[in-house]
């Protein structure tokens, strides 16, 4: 499975089959969502936070490349990302796209 952030692919062509997308909430234990809290105060990157993220965007990206194959694409194009606080310490991440196919 392609995937791409343009909404072409060099040397392609293809037909739109229709938007796929993929979804992931993502926590973090309550211990590292507590030392997260003291370590704001201090500043610095909040390690557990850019985990769980990094964490969820896969998951994400994963299933939304299922569902493009699922209805039989070969690539997903034009794919986004969008987060989105659900509670404290606990992210949405829905990665999307253009599921397409090959064409002769």
């Amino acid at each position: 499975m392609i995937l791409v952030n343009t909404d072409y692919i060099e040397g392609k062509k293809f037909e739109m089959i229709g938007l796929v997308r993929g979804t992931m909430i993502q926590s973090v234990h309550i211990g590292k969502d507590i030392m997260n809290s003291f370590k704001t105060l201090v500043g610095g990157e909040l390690t557990s936070y850019t985990e769980m993220m990094n964490e969820a965007r896969a998951t994400a990206t994963k299933r939304m490349a299922e569902d493009a194959a699922a209805m039989g694409a070969d690539a997903v194009v034009n794919i986004r990302y969008a987060s989105s606080t659900v509670v404290q310490g606990a992210a949405e991440i829905m990665a999307y796209g253009t599921a397409v196919k090959f064409i002769n």
